[in-house]
């Protein structure tokens, strides 16, 4: 079986399914799109990619199914979810826009539904058919979608699925944080494929014994969100990037259903080629990226501040209108507010060491965190409202605030009437 050299996990043993799937066009596109999208601009080492991503998902699915086999837990699952699981984490990224998940915040579709046609169709659609069925597929969209009856779908899309272990792993060890730590070995050995009592069917779960584990992942994600996925540069450069393209878009010089093709500097040579002087580009591609004009954490913000994290083009119209009231040029003035709901979310039966099982929600369960109230408390210290300005020009950030602070409904209404927003 051929081995592939990996920093994080080191030898990496891939089958002959695997091989195959690698070797096809769709999937060395992996290869150059990266996993943190911009943030090698902040974090110089950040420059690994979905390909070697993928490729970790995939060991610690054999790994992990291994371990299950050995202690008997797949005696109840048909033998060919196995194969079927394994291809799914290695295919679970396919999907992917350049840059990463940038382009899902400006109403791209996502990820997980691009996937579709690269796998039901082309060349990773023919080795899966001939290799596993024809319907596999079919099974393998639902297992990235997190839409599979499969019982191990836990193991793909769920509170504690391989992606999240890989990504928090390696994103830290590329980016020299020692944010993501993880007791990667306890987790994998406390998975356990259970009878979930809220849907009377088989799932994957998790011991007792590795709840602490558990905790620890959840730590680690808010840390990676709050000091690299939303550190101020990379969402300025992310901002920026995202006007960049929707500008594109909006111009007609670039086509939504084109854009799972390209990879990170085919985008950019696109976008080059259609007009080489655009300023967000030029400065982009020098790392003169747009300052903070304010900011402010989420927990001191009202609920009607969300339109800006939930409908891009109110975004784009605001952000418009602000520049020319200010006497600024479209695209020197963006408005940044990202969302993750489910951040820190739970939903995974645990078997309690009495044998019984219970699920572990939000709503916590004797013994461990108090999730609710940490998760909110967590989630609103991460999340911050920013506003980035060209250059280092003055702007009014208190003023511009008071402005985004209004109902998005209001936004619009004053837009429609030409009204101004700054008044």
């Amino acid at each position: 079986m051929p081995v592939i050299r990996d920093p994080l996990w080191n030898n990496i043993r891939v089958d002959d399914i695997a091989i195959r799937l690698i070797d096809t066009t769709t999937f060395q596109r992996l290869r150059y799109v990266r996993q943190l999208g911009l943030a090698y601009l902040v974090y110089p080492g950040a420059t690994h990619t979905r390909f070697e991503h993928a490729l970790g998902a995939y060991h610690l699915a054999r790994r992990t199914l291994a371990l299950l086999a050995e202690r008997g837990e797949l005696a109840r699952v048909d033998p060919r979810e196995s194969a079927i699981i394994t291809a799914a984490a290695l295919l679970h990224d396919i999907g992917h826009y350049p840059f990463s998940h940038a382009l899902e915040e400006i109403g791209a579709l996502d990820h997980e539904e691009v996937a579709h046609e690269l796998i039901f169709r082309g060349p990773v659609a023919e080795v899966l058919t001939s290799a596993l069925g024809g319907d596999v597929p079919a099974r393998i969209h639902a297992l990235i979608r997190g839409q599979s009856t499969s019982p191990l779908q836990g193991l793909i899309s769920g509170s504690l699925d391989l992606d999240k272990i890989e990504y928090l792993k390696r994103d830290a060890l590329m980016c020299g944080v020692p944010y993501g730590e993880i007791d990667v070995d306890r987790l994998l050995h406390s998975l356990a494929v259970v009878d979930d009592p809220a849907t009377s069917r088989l799932s994957i779960g998790i011991l007792e014994k590795g709840l602490a584990a558990l905790e620890s992942l959840l730590f680690a994600k808010y840390q990676m969100y709050r000091n690299v996925y939303w550190h101020h540069a990379v969402r300025s450069a992310t901002a920026m990037y995202k006007r960049l393209v929707d500008d594109a878009l909006r111009a007609h010089a670039l086509v939504e259903t084109d854009l799972a093709a390209l990879t990170d500097e085919g985008l950019l040579h696109r976008l080059e080629a259609v007009d080489g002087t655009a300023p967000l580009l030029l400065a982009l591609r020098g790392r003169r990226l747009h300052k903070r004009a304010a900011e402010i954490p989420s927990v001191e913000l009202p609920p009607e501040t969300e339109w800006i994290a939930m409908n891009p083009s109110l975004v784009y119209a605001a952000e418009t209108a602000l520049a020319r009231e200010l006497g600024m040029a479209p695209g020197e003035l963006l408005l940044d507010f990202p969302a993750k709901p489910q951040m820190l979310g739970l939903d995974i039966p645990v078997v309690r060491r009495s044998g019984d099982v219970e699920r572990l929600t939000m709503e916590g369960i004797a013994g461990s965190v108090s999730l609710p109230t940490l998760s909110a408390e967590l989630y609103g210290s991460a999340r911050r409202l920013r506003v980035f300005v060209a250059g280092s020009r003055e702007v009014p950030g208190d003023r511009i605030l008071r402005v985004v602070k209004r109902d998005g409904d209001e936004i619009a209404e004053r837009l429609r009437a030409g009204r101004q927003l700054l008044d």
